[in-house]
């Protein structure tokens, strides 16, 4: 049996399922607003929790991560199901979650406005290397904790998974390119999409968690997932 079809089926699908803007749909259908219009005006968990609260923003951050693990997730598992090779698997599951992260950095429902993928990354990770996962939540944390910059932490435990992927990989003796591969593309992406945070860091007027909000309609706001 050939994989060419019923892989690029399942990539694309992994597309347009990281593609739902699921931040833009809560914003307007719970508040009525367009989130592209307040706050940072990126339609991300982070700025829905700034702009319309945790009640909200939190269940985006979520359904955000979701979006991710599963494309990356059912590819395998269906894969396996069929039959097909470790390599194939792998792959696939890969090329799904690279896809739904692309989406949501990238969703053609709004003209290609996104988020910066960091939740759904998080999510597309999870679905195929869950250990490497663990310590970038920890990196997260500790970062977070540290700096109360939201952006160092996500782009800390962008670079902390091919890290710790590596790692565990040398540990263990079984090496996957692949993988590594994949997570060397998300941290990349990851601080690629943070390039306006860097600029603002950098500038000393990066947002830090526990400041005060700004007014809802400037574009100063701090980062996003």
């Amino acid at each position: 049996m050939t994989w060419l079809l019923p892989s690029t089926l399942l990539t694309l699908a992994g597309y347009v399922c990281g593609a739902t803007p699921f931040g833009y749909i809560a914003a307007k259908t719970l508040r009525g607003i367009d989130i592209r219009e307040h706050g940072s005006r990126n339609i991300g968990a982070t700025n829905v929790i700034r702009v319309c609260g945790k009640a909200i923003g939190v269940p985006v951050f979520i359904l955000d991560v979701f979006k991710g693990w599963l494309p990356a997730w059912y590819a395998q598992h269906w894969l396996g199901e069929q039959g097909a090779g470790a390599t194939t698997i792998t792959l696939v599951g890969i090329l799904a979650g690279v896809a739904a992260v692309l989406g949501h950095n990238f969703t053609f429902w709004l003209k290609g406005q996104g988020g910066k993928g960091i939740a759904t990354s998080s999510g597309a990770l999870l679905g195929t290397a869950p250990a490497a996962v663990a310590v970038a939540l920890v990196v997260w944390l500790v970062l977070l904790k540290t700096t109360r910059y939201v952006s160092v932490a996500s782009m800390g435990a962008g670079v902390a998974v091919p890290v710790a992927m590596a790692v565990l990989m040398a540990r263990s003796g079984e090496w996957n390119g692949l993988l590594l591969g994949f997570g060397v593309v998300l941290a990349t992406l990851a601080i690629v999409r943070h390039k306006a945070n860097i600029q603002r860091l950098l500038a000393g007027t990066e947002n830090r968690v526990g400041a005060k909000p700004p007014v809802a309609t400037t574009s100063t706001a701090s980062p996003e997932l």
